[in-house]
């Protein structure tokens, strides 16, 4: 049914066909234009017999404006734009092909021409060029389905989740040192994945930037993958590959800030238009980069457009939200009188947490089963919590507390471990306040802060052997997992996005001892649901020695939701523990199931043969073990399943009716006899 309006000319009604631009610009200018790509940008059309493109734009500040390209020899004017509402302008345009190059260019109300990007482009060239391409989004044929819907059928919370952490353009590089395009990195990296047992891959943004040194942090096209590694549809078949592999795909999306580039957002049509009007909300000026007005609703139309938009044309498994914490405080990396309260005196953006609470709830409500991954550093409650209880709205949140102590403790001389043991442990003290993610992620091993097998104290065998102490700690932890490129084979150097990893590491003995060690602890680490599917709940973890610090040891336990359980011992200090005593839950017979100082991961060789558990109480137990600690390791055990106790034998009932007779007879002859003593007398 077409919706009509009624318009009033000299006292008579008439009525007349509503635009079907209405509906679109009406929700787009409520904040609620989900899907604001499926009207602006560039779109194919037929108008008049006529194939073209139609294109549309935002610009509420300009005079006017046109589309240029090479289709115009880019002489503004030349095709003009029309006025559908207040800011929303619109031209079709014959004879447009795809992969056309073209801007727009827009008229201040100073009178300048200044040229855009299209925000909404589909496609973009490749750096240093930046116009917009037209693009035909549709045609591409997934076969993922069989992916999608046993995705739909899986809770995250009680999955495995083991996430590779990537660079599509520094992982690996062609013999000529180009990049690999999308689909070409997916034939590469998905035998890899699968090999060493990720469960995802996390790629750093690919949505379209100009700076390589932002490594895509800042962005200047919200619906285009970065052409530096091909089409959309390339981006696309690297997707489908992945799930066809039974890889999930996550990417990291930026809403929190954008550059200052000029053919960008910045300024877009002569005055704040994506960004905060004031400056003292508007800018980063640490980082050089504007944050959005997320208190306009066209602002809030185009992100969360862009969020859907990869996980429903691209079918991406999740979004990993950068640099939340400097959406949600007004004072974030700025001094005093940079900054401006809000209405209520405090130094919340109540405007970004607004539209955090509607991007997560609107992605999530239609796709309940996607991750929405926050990036969060501060103590902000209830990040991963739903928007209608009060919280943000997202489903992780990354550990950034955790990675810190832990990193700051494994960096530490082992000689002073021991005052520092509150490190390894205080997580647990709000381990499960959120649904965490535990990252070792790109930003550890840059800008001097060393990788992270050099982050590692000691000589050269002591740094594999904390190395590999810590990621059994981490595998083990309560949290899902997620490590950066290279540092599964111990990368000496820091990374560099300009570089291919160092591969040829894999020739030394202890970088390829260590990448064997990580695959089979990736592998048990599916293998053994105790570890991830009771990630946020102390039902699925228990101390067992926290307070060692002099020894510099922890364990504990591990349950999944049918209550198997696996025990874990660590021991941070290069010493051999022989005699170690501690208590254990069940009695029986505890076997290692994986040690990090095994020989085949370049460690001592150190093991425990089967231990038998003996009655002697410890720890809160009535059972306890003696095992043999090795120097810098973590040792995993399986855990017996405990006996039910056996029921009190009881007698037959036959015998016991048959006494019962003979009982009554005995008691009757005792109750005759003073009656026939009675008789005599």
């Amino acid at each position: 049914m077409k919706v009509r309006r009624k318009a009033h000319r000299e006292g008579v009604t008439v009525k007349k066909q509503n635009n079907p631009a209405d509906l679109p610009i009406y929700l787009f200018k409520q904040g609620n234009n989900f899907e604001a790509y499926r009207f602006f940008g560039a779109h194919f059309d037929c108008q008049g017999g006529e194939e073209g493109v139609v294109f549309r734009v935002w610009a509420p500040h300009a005079k006017a404006v046109s589309v240029v390209g090479d289709f115009n020899s880019w002489v503004p004017g030349a095709h003009p734009m029309a006025k559908l509402d207040e800011g929303v302008w619109e031209a079709f345009i014959p004879g447009i092909r795809e992969y056309d190059v073209y801007k727009f260019c827009l008229t201040t109300r100073q009178d300048e021409l200044v040229f855009k990007a299209d925000p909404y482009a589909f496609h973009a060239e490749t750096r240093p060029s930046n116009a917009s391409k037209v693009y035909r989004l549709e045609g591409y044929e997934w076969n993922d389905g069989e992916w999608e819907a046993q995705q739909k059928k899986r809770d995250p919370l009680t999955a495995p989740m083991n996430i590779y952490e990537l660079h599509a353009g520094s992982w690996r590089l062609k013999e000529n040192g180009d990049p690999y395009n999308y689909s070409e990195l997916a034939d590469e990296l998905i035998p890899y994945l699968k090999e060493m047992g990720y469960t995802h891959v996390e790629l750093l943004p690919i949505t379209e930037y100009p700076y390589d040194g932002s490594w895509g942090y800042q962005v200047t096209g919200y619906f285009a993958p970065t052409s530096r590694y091909g089409t959309p549809k390339d981006f696309m078949n690297f997707v489908d590959k992945c799930h066809q592999a039974g890889l999930g795909v996550i990417m990291d999306w930026v809403p929190a800030h954008f550059p200052k580039d000029g053919f960008g957002l910045y300024m877009f049509d002569g005055e704040p238009c994506y960004e905060d009007p004031n400056p003292r909300r508007g800018e980063h000026k640490e980082w050089g980069t504007m944050v959005f007005n997320y208190g306009m609703p066209e602002v809030e139309s185009f992100l969360v457009s862009s969020a859907l938009y990869w996980v429903e044309q691209f079918h991406v498994d999740g979004l990993r939200v950068d640099a939340v914490a400097s959406m949600l405080y007004l004072d974030y990396n700025r001094r005093d009188g940079e900054w401006e309260q809000n209405r209520y005196g405090g130094k919340e953006n109540l405007e970004a947490i607004d539209f955090l609470r509607k991007l997560n709830s609107t992605v999530l409500g239609r796709h309940p089963h996607k991750l929405m991954i926050a990036e969060e550093s501060t103590a902000w409650p209830m990040v991963s919590k739903p928007a209608e209880d009060g919280g943000l709205g997202f489903n992780f949140k990354w550990n950034m507390g955790w990675m810190n102590d832990m990193l700051s403790y494994m960096s530490t001389d082992p000689l002073f471990r021991s005052g520092n043991h509150n490190k390894v442990t205080f997580s647990f003290f709000y381990a499960f306040s959120e649904n965490f993610i535990l990252p070792i992620s790109h930003d550890e091993v840059v800008h001097g802060k060393c990788s992270l097998i050099n982050k590692m104290p000691g000589d050269y065998d002591a740094k594999f052997a904390n190395l590999r102490t810590f990621y059994g700690y981490m595998m083990a932890h309560p949290g899902k997992k997620l490590l950066f490129m290279g540092q599964e084979f111990g990368q000496f150097i820091e990374w560099n996005e300009a570089k291919a990893l160092d591969w040829m590491l894999l020739d030394y003995d202890r970088h390829r001892q260590l990448s064997q060690y990580v695959k089979d602890l990736n592998h048990l680490y599916r293998d053994l649901p105790a570890f991830w599917q009771v990630d946020y709940s102390w039902e699925g973890f228990q101390w067992i020695v926290p307070d060692d610090n002099a020894q510099s040891v922890i364990a504990f336990l591990r349950r999944d939701a049918a209550g198997k359980t696996v025990m874990v011992v660590c021991n941070f200090n290069p010493v051999l523990r022989e005699g170690y005593q501690m208590g254990v839950p069940v009695a029986g017979t505890y076997k290692e199931l994986l040690s990090s100082d095994d020989e085949a991961y370049g460690g001592g060789g150190v093991h425990n043969k089967p231990l038998r558990s003996r009655k002697k109480p410890m720890h809160g137990f009535d059972q306890s073990i003696t095992v043999t600690l090795p120097p810098l390791s973590t040792v995993y055990f399986s855990v017996p399943e405990a006996k039910e106790p056996k029921p009190a034998a009881k007698k037959p009932a036959k015998k016991a009716a048959e006494k019962k007779p003979a009982a009554k007879r005995t008691a009757a002859k005792k109750a005759a006899k003073p009656a026939k003593d009675a008789e005599k007398a």
